[in-house]
């Protein structure tokens, strides 16, 4: 099995597809193509790390081992037993299986766990002559995903999500993801160099991936990747991309990044996870209320992430605040304001149509991203 071009998969949220295949093209990676659930591409192992350790928006990177149209189990099974495992797969390698199905004839997600497991053992006995698969080594994170017919197998080379950057351990009452932050700050008019400010911070995450890009940080910098504990992964040429990542890091390029919020246990929240992401004193957070914020200096970017009023009976304060929020850009001329919210009452609380509409979702929440120039 080669490992120099291979068909490779960032996934990523719905309606964030198109976002990650334009971050894949800027890290220049080959045969880009945005489809449903992510966007798919060519590349080697160290492509595939360089992506794990560089992408922003993307949830995983997988290796994509095997797809074709299966309507019986039994073409499943040998689907799968096609594969080079033994080429994958020490034989003491720990075989965990996840699965999905949508709209297929094999509903039974539990069955096309079992069968896949099944075939992977099959072939590494018949490859390997081995007589037993004990698991007791590296874990390895295998897909089987049925969309209609079409079955995918696929080897996910990230382990824990890419959103888990590291910096985040407590969580707020409504945790914006990492990966969603860093699309927001992406879509918004907001470029580095540009002052920005986070009238709602919550716990910083917004604050915390925009000073990522200023600085040129690269968001995995700091943790490990599943593929690095595979035994055909290039430990060398990871090592050599962790080392680059680690000197395009700029931190003294962050400024003009701010954040405030009403909540004083959100502002420590904030701080907490500025000081663990390495920003302290780089981007500063305060409790003020939103209605009597004034900023001085040269204009910005308001970015944020507002309450949306789920519960009947939050919706009035929450619709109050986004009239507030109109009152603030109306008190900062020149300023452009950029806010997610799944409350389809948005613009009528504000009192203005947005210039620019785009939709989202946080986690299973249908938002839209409005931007006021």
């Amino acid at each position: 099995m080669t490992f120099s071009n291979m068909t490779l998969l960032a996934t990523a949220a719905f309606g964030m597809e198109g976002i990650v295949a334009g971050e894949l093209r800027r890290l220049n990676m080959r045969d880009v193509q945005a489809e449903l659930g992510g966007a798919r591409f060519t590349g080697s192992l160290k492509d595939a790390f360089f992506c794990c350790l560089r992408l922003r928006c993307a949830d995983r990177v997988m290796m994509i081992l095997a797809e074709r149209d299966c309507r019986t189990f039994e073409e499943l099974f040998q689907l799968v037993k096609s594969i080079p495992w033994e080429e994958l797969l020490p034989v003491d390698g720990r075989i965990n299986v996840s699965g999905k199905c949508a709209r297929s004839q094999l509903m039974s997600v539990r069955d096309c766990q079992a069968i896949t497991k099944k075939a992977i053992i099959e072939r590494l006995r018949l490859r390997t002559k081995a007589a037993a698969f004990p698991e007791t080594g590296v874990a390895f994170p295998i897909g089987v995903a049925l969309h209609g017919n079409m079955a995918r197998i696929t080897l996910d080379l990230t382990g824990e999500a890419l959103n888990r950057r590291g910096y985040r351990t407590w969580n707020g009452e409504a945790p914006l993801r990492e990966t969603l932050a860093a699309a927001l700050v992406e879509l918004s008019p907001w470029r580095p160099g540009m002052r920005l400010h986070d009238p709602c911070c919550g716990t910083g995450t917004l604050l915390i991936e925009a000073a990522f890009r200023q600085s040129h940080r690269a968001p995995g910098l700091t943790r490990a990747f599943a593929m690095e504990a595979f035994p055909f992964f290039p430990k060398a040429e990871g090592e050599a991309l962790r080392r680059a990542a680690r000197n395009d890091h700029l931190p003294d390029r962050i400024s003009g990044i701010t954040g405030t919020d009403i909540d004083p246990e959100a502002v420590e929240l904030s701080r907490r996870h500025i000081r663990q992401a390495g920003l302290e004193g780089k981007v500063t957070v305060d409790c003020q209320a939103l209605e009597t914020l004034q900023l001085d200096g040269e204009t910005g970017i308001f970015l944020c992430n507002p309450p949306y009023g789920e519960r009947l009976s939050d919706q009035e304060h929450c619709r109050k605040l986004y009239a507030e929020l109109r009152r603030l850009k109306a008190r900062h001329p020149g300023w452009s304001l950029c806010a997610i919210s799944s409350d389809p009452g948005f613009e009528r609380a504000y009192g203005k149509r947005a210039d620019k509409k785009r939709r989202l979702y946080n986690g299973r929440l249908e938002c839209e991203f409005l931007i006021y120039r």
